[in-house]
């Protein structure tokens, strides 16, 4: 990142607002929603098979707009945000956790610039039956995210320790039930293809988290170390679909320019390529290339469950793809 670059300068990039652009994608959002269930119901396999992508892109737009209403970029005020990110935690499932304790967790790690952990997955592993232990590995090598699955419905159950949202909890899951015992009554095959699609998203939004941080992880109570900005863009990277195509990153509302939202995270999505730009030569180390991502992503599968993030790159900073091995989990759709 250029030292030249004074905040002021920013300032026209991270305070544009388009209205235009917000709207047309939330509509897209939920209208693919109700599009993709559609064509679910339908007797044509093509048309179930586009229901299938439709839904699955609703459903990962819905989750990178919660992140959006997280840092306010969407409206001006707090309580219309958390009203939008509600709703689309509704689309995505992340909704059985409300929209504030979320939100609170993903702002406490661009302020703490570490992750934190609420408990040793590998220890959990092994502490586990070994038929059951290789079951959920034999799962997650096929590609099945179980273990997203396991820390979601584990951040579920810890908010349910708190008596307070113990009725929000069981009225969730009360509506989502009935809601999906409908689709089931309409279209078993419809609500399969559901669960297809939502495994799809839930990949999706793993591949995109898994390269951006390598942060240390710390135990939840641990006392938080003092981390630079510098320290942050050093651990953090971009994972763009395209760095010369950027409209292509649109297909993600642009979650890839990780350095730039860290840098600025208050800039909305529809300016973080100008923002990228302004910040960056386009040649940092932190651009992982798409190719390095889709393998690194399938070769790593089940050794990041042991080994954890790995290492981005060295002491010179040059990259290491071979000792990158990335992150597990969707990290803002749960409390840790």
């Amino acid at each position: 990142m250029s030292a030249l670059i004074d905040r002021s300068q920013l300032q026209p990039v991270i305070s544009r607002h388009k209205p235009l652009w917000n709207g047309v994608a939330i509509a897209y959002t939920l209208l693919s929603y109700l599009a993709g269930l559609t064509l679910m119901v339908q007797p044509s396999v093509w048309l179930n098979t586009f229901g299938v992508l439709l839904l699955t892109h609703s459903l990962v737009y819905s989750a990178y707009f919660t992140h959006e209403f997280f840092h306010g970029s969407i409206f001006v005020g707090r309580r219309w945000n958390a009203i939008g990110g509600t709703l689309m935690l509704w689309l995505n499932g992340g909704c059985y956790v409300s929209f504030n304790d979320l939100a609170k967790c993903h702002i406490a790690h661009h302020v703490d610039r570490v992750d934190f952990s609420g408990f040793d997955l590998v220890e959990a592993l092994q502490a586990l039956p070994q038929p059951i232990r290789w079951v959920i590995l034999g799962l997650e090598w096929l590609y099945f995210p179980i273990i997203s699955f396991w820390l979601q419905w584990r951040s579920v159950l810890k908010t349910w320790q708190r008596p307070d949202q113990r009725l929000h909890i069981a009225l969730t899951l009360v509506i989502r039930g009935i809601l999906f015992t409908l689709l089931g009554w309409i279209s078993l095959k419809a609500l399969v293809l559901y669960f297809i699609a939502h495994i799809s998203m839930v990949n999706l939004l793993r591949w995109m988290d898994a390269f951006q941080h390598t942060y240390e992880v710390l135990p939840v109570g641990t006392p938080v170390p003092l981390r630079s900005r510098e320290h942050e863009q050093a651990n953090t990277f971009s994972t763009l679909i395209s760095s010369r195509y950027r409209w292509l990153n649109l297909l993600l509302l642009n979650a890839g320019y990780h350095n730039a939202h860290h840098e600025v995270m208050q800039c909305p999505w529809h300016s973080l390529s100008d923002l990228d730009s302004t910040l960056f030569n386009g040649d940092e180390v932190h651009y992982v290339p798409l190719s390095q991502l889709l393998l690194s992503y399938h070769r790593f599968r089940i050794k990041r469950i042991f080994l954890g993030q790995g290492q981005g790159a060295d002491e010179n900073r040059q990259p290491t793809p071979d000792l990158f091995y990335g992150a597990v989990g969707v990290s803002f759709l749960t409390v840790y």
